[in-house]
């Protein structure tokens, strides 16, 4: 059965269904925006959804006036956002059914938490990983602030 995933179009049938050159196609491959699959002799084959990416990337393109690279940021986001929202669907399915509470532990996990189990200011904590503090790369870092009652 063929569905919108399946990798039937070579290279020009995609680019004539998308009005674009297959060059086009190709450097859009080398970049890493439309990356279609391979056959066995290393040939591309794309998929109908492949061809409406290639749509949204023209589109961005010509009438947003994005340049490649914010075009792949832009589609990168989107299937972020995507596999995050059908991870959500399933928890919420699952806290449905099993009718648990599900928080964030301190590493990031999502954790089970017992029906009618409060959370205590002495369970917040933070870790710090003091060898990323020197690092420059801490800009995912997450930092929690609790500000303190005002005194009277």
């Amino acid at each position: 059965m063929i569905t919108d995933d399946s990798p039937v179009l070579t290279v020009s049938q995609a680019a004539q269904l998308a009005g674009m050159h297959p060059q086009t196609l190709r450097q859009y491959d080398r970049l890493g925006i439309v990356t279609p699959r391979r056959t066995v002799g290393r040939g591309r084959r794309y998929s109908r959804r492949d061809v409406a990416r290639l749509l949204q990337v023209q589109r961005l393109a010509q009438v947003e006036g994005i340049n490649l690279a914010g075009i792949k940021r832009i589609l990168d986001l989107e299937e972020h956002v995507s596999v995050l929202e059908h991870r959500l669907e399933e928890l919420l399915a699952q806290a449905q059914q099993s009718g648990r509470v599900f928080a964030a532990a301190t590493s990031g996990d999502v954790i089970v938490v017992p029906r009618g189990r409060r959370v205590r200011r002495t369970d917040l904590r933070i870790d710090v990983d003091h060898r990323a503090v020197d690092r420059a790369d801490t800009a995912g870092a997450l930092v929690l602030w609790r500000p303190s009652p005002p005194r009277q």
